[in-house]
């Protein structure tokens, strides 16, 4: 391994454990980065994506609606998530989020945008 591709990766860690740290858990890194990347996402999409528990994720947006952060309507049996765009630090977040995804290794940044509708 060179040398570069070890600092790229030290330096991945470092930001990602600041992120998670800064949001109170893995879940709700994750939650904010699928939302900020597809600009919407659901419970059960985020966390199939993710490999990890539904009512984990289900928790996470849930509160994060409750407090402002994301706003939510109802579509079929489906309750899409986005942001909401009266949160008063919604350029600050996603500015935040802009800069921690910019570190998320390739692949995932590739898998995070990808258009999963027209890939089913």
């Amino acid at each position: 391994m060179t040398e570069i591709i070890r600092q790229l990766i030290n330096r991945y860690k470092r930001i990602h454990s600041m992120i998670e740290v800064l949001f109170g858990s893995k879940n709700a890194e994750r939650v904010l980065i699928y939302i900020y990347s597809r600009q919407e996402g659901y419970a059960r999409e985020i966390a199939r994506f993710y490999d990890t528990d539904l009512k984990s994720i289900q928790n996470q947006l849930d509160k994060m609606e409750a407090a402002g952060i994301l706003v939510s309507r109802e579509a079929g049996r489906t309750r899409p998530f986005t942001f909401n765009p009266r949160y008063s630090l919604l350029t600050e977040l996603k500015g935040l989020l802009e800069k921690a995804f910019s570190f998320y290794p390739m692949k995932l940044q590739e898998e995070l945008v990808m258009d999963t509708s027209r890939h089913s």
